[in-house]
């Protein structure tokens, strides 16, 4: 998504502004998706989108990240212009506690935020509201599809990376609690993100052996074997094949 653009007048401003990221750029007023929809300029949904994901910003930052080919002057005067456009349909942009930094305004409730209080939640081990974060993470999309821009996929593979650790420590957890079902539905939801990825399939494998599914297990176990070869041209880890060994044994 190019910025290229380059003023408006301010409204009243909403009592509270839902900006969601996770799944596709979309910025509403009031709670929920239900909300009206605020329309935002290209410019206006990158400037937010970075400060939802990198926090309060200096203007320069804000300005070369994004308008990077353009001269300094003018990427500052496309920023400005920007804030004075985004303002105008919805106050989101405020100043930060420092001079010439800026940042979203306490009205944004920002999913991302949401996403990461659950991940780290569970991270935590913490055993409470486990059916709710198997929810909120299981109905997760990814950040910004469509967007390119080096510090969105940065930030992409970053949260990527948080949700599978987060789905298979939450995997683990539902074992320990003897709730098998949502157990292997994280577990699977780890394999479709990333279907290379060995310790999602060994999250798989625990399920099955923990509910004394041996044949499930193997055939997953077998299953996965042959992707990685077909795909990669390796064989599991030694742990993998000894913790399906011992189930057998």
């Amino acid at each position: 998504m190019a910025v290229t653009e380059c003023p408006a007048v301010c409204g009243d401003a909403p009592p509270a502004l839902r900006l969601r990221l996770l799944g596709g750029f979309h910025l509403s007023r009031d709670e929920g998706d239900g909300g009206e929809q605020v329309d935002v300029s290209a410019s206006g949904q990158q400037l937010l989108a970075l400060l939802g994901l990198r926090g309060p910003t200096t203007r320069s930052v804000l300005a070369g990240a994004l308008w990077p080919d353009v001269a300094e002057e003018r990427a500052r005067a496309c920023l400005r212009t920007a804030i004075w456009r985004l303002n105008a349909a919805s106050p989101a942009v405020t100043t930060g506690t420092r001079p010439g930094v800026l940042a979203l305004s306490r009205r944004v409730r920002l999913d991302i935020q949401d996403f990461t209080a659950t991940a780290h939640h569970i991270l935590a081990a913490s055993a409470e509201g486990t059916g709710a974060a198997c929810a909120s993470l299981m109905g997760m999309g990814e950040l910004l599809p469509g967007w390119y821009q080096d510090w969105v996929v940065f930030e992409r593979e970053r949260l990527h990376q948080l949700r599978l650790h987060a789905l298979e420590a939450l995997s683990a957890r539902l074992v320990a609690q003897e709730q098998y079902a949502p157990a292997l539905d994280a577990a699977l939801e780890s394999t479709r993100i990333d279907p290379l990825r060995e310790s999602a399939h060994r999250a798989v494998v625990t399920v099955h052996l923990a509910e004394n599914n041996l044949a499930e297990a193997v055939r997953h176990y077998k299953a996965f074997r042959g992707l990685l070869r077909t795909e990669l041209g390796i064989e599991p880890s030694e742990q993998f094949l000894t913790m399906v060994r011992r189930a057998l044994t």
